[in-house]
């Protein structure tokens, strides 16, 4: 098709996880009830750190923005998501399109620089904790979470700007649930070979430098915990082990998604929902079951709900 004919593509299709009408219902149900409780779960997270003094620290308010964080990421794709299992034509806009490659690219980028600025706190509370507070101020936490935004914001629109220029003339069907950019820069009528070596390098270089900087922060960590006294020890790699987990959760199946694809549809798949849908699902999990201080957040939020419910009941009898 020369450049003369070309067409301007209006809309996508997305041709979702499965044909089979039986199993999309299921799907429907269970993507809605994990849906039903990722949002209030880091709803309650992020409330939680806000209302309950004893969760005033740099370490909590850094965790209070990565729930906000997960709260969208999971929001970006999945209630689209669930409201095309129920419909035959899963169709997207141009634009509705256009804004899933940006904020997918945006958080992504985001969440892997505010998890370097957690393993940073959590470095400095451990091998440097006589100055944490100096270290970790206030405007300090504010400036580092600023500069995650921006970092992803400029890695989301360098994506982005160069894909809406991009001729698409069909065909427009998408192999997703969602409008993942490799898959939407294939279908573009030239040939985006440069285009794609230009991104996965983009997107390589931001997870490969978010990694490294994780790696030494806790490198570093586990050799001053190994140096310190068994109590210490304890305390410290219980907080490293749910951070490392949280990585490992979600840098697996964005490296494998954007810098290393591997070719598998069904592969793909599986790890867009695990990364859209099971790791806002499990972080918070994560850090509130491995956490005391969370635990008995929980537990004063509870009796003092308790306790309000009974002045209003007292108050109406």
């Amino acid at each position: 098709m020369d450049g003369g004919n070309q067409s301007i593509v209006s809309e996508f299709v997305l041709l979702g996880l499965c044909h089979s009408w039986n199993i999309q219902v299921l799907f429907f149900m269970i993507f809605l009830m994990l849906y039903l409780v990722i949002v209030p779960g880091n709803i309650v997270i992020v409330t939680l750190i806000i209302t309950d003094p004893h969760l005033h620290s740099p370490m909590y308010f850094l965790l209070a923005n990565l729930s906000f964080v997960d709260m969208w990421l999971s929001s970006i794709t999945t209630p689209k998501m669930i409201t095309d299992f129920l419909r035959a034509n899963k169709t997207i806009s141009f634009e509705g399109c256009m804004s899933q490659v940006f904020f997918s690219q945006f958080i992504a980028a985001l969440e892997m620089v505010l998890l370097v600025v957690m393993a940073y706190d959590r470095y400095v509370a451990i091998c440097k904790p006589l100055h944490y507070s100096t270290i970790m101020s206030l405007r300090r936490c504010i400036g580092l979470v600023v500069t995650a935004w921006t970092a992803g914001f400029v890695h989301a629109m360098s994506q982005v700007v160069l894909i809406a220029k991009l001729p698409f003339c069909g065909p427009k069907e998408i192999d997703s649930f969602f409008c993942d950019r490799p898959l939407v820069v294939k279908l573009s009528c030239t040939n985006p070979y440069n285009l794609e070596i230009f991104m996965n390098v983009n997107c390589g270089f931001v997870a490969l430098t978010s990694f490294v900087l994780l790696l030494i922060s806790y490198t570093h960590i586990l050799i001053t915990v190994c140096k310190s006294s068994q109590t210490g020890t304890n305390k410290a790699l219980s907080t490293c082990t749910a951070h490392i987990t949280v990585v490992v959760l979600f840098f697996g199946p964005c490296i494998f998604l954007y810098v290393w694809p591997l070719s598998l549809t069904w592969m793909d798949k599986f790890l867009a929902v695990f990364y859209s849908v099971i790791t806002p699902l499990l972080n918070p999990a994560i850090y509130t079951l491995r956490n005391n201080e969370m635990k008995n957040a929980i537990k004063r939020f509870r009796i003092c709900c308790a306790h309000s419910m009974r002045k209003v009941l007292c108050l109406e009898a």
